[in-house]
């Protein structure tokens, strides 16, 4: 759930740099989008690899897979139904994650740098390796 906020907040918070205002508050900036491989650095699960499942501008927070695994007591619902432990993933804040090379097998910062063609792309800046957008990908191949 967003927290909606007074429009003289909104305001004040959107001259900020990398905080945009949005129909039901705040959305940050993100370095990373859904699909990327990430490295995570810091926290319990330091070290760990994954790929972003979905990401979270409004809190500034990713979806990580096999990262910051919870386990949740469901209770059966109807008679004769069995109760279940449900382990899921749960969000963990951007500025703990950054994107990992797999080629190289190092994380790196990102950067953006424009291709022949005058498109406007992501670089890792360690390895100068180009994320390219998904739909572009698919084309390629």
């Amino acid at each position: 759930m967003v927290r909606r906020l007074q429009p003289g907040w909104v305001k004040k918070l959107t001259k900020q740099v990398g905080i945009r205002p949005h129909r039901n508050g705040l959305r940050y900036k993100m370095h990373v989008r859904q699909g990327d491989t990430v490295q995570v650095i810091s926290g319990d699960d330091k070290g760990k690899i994954g790929e972003i499942l979905r990401v979270l501008p409004e809190t500034s927070q990713v979806v990580v897979s096999g990262v910051n695994i919870r386990t949740k007591h469901v209770k059966p619902q109807r008679e004769g139904e069995k109760g279940q432990i449900v382990r899921a993933e749960a969000p963990i804040h951007s500025s703990k994650v950054m994107l990992y090379s797999q080629a190289k097998e190092m994380a790196s910062r990102v950067c953006h740098t424009y291709t022949e063609d005058g498109r406007k792309v992501r670089m890792l800046k360690k390895t100068g390796e180009l994320l390219l957008p998904k739909d572009s990908k698919q084309k390629g191949n």
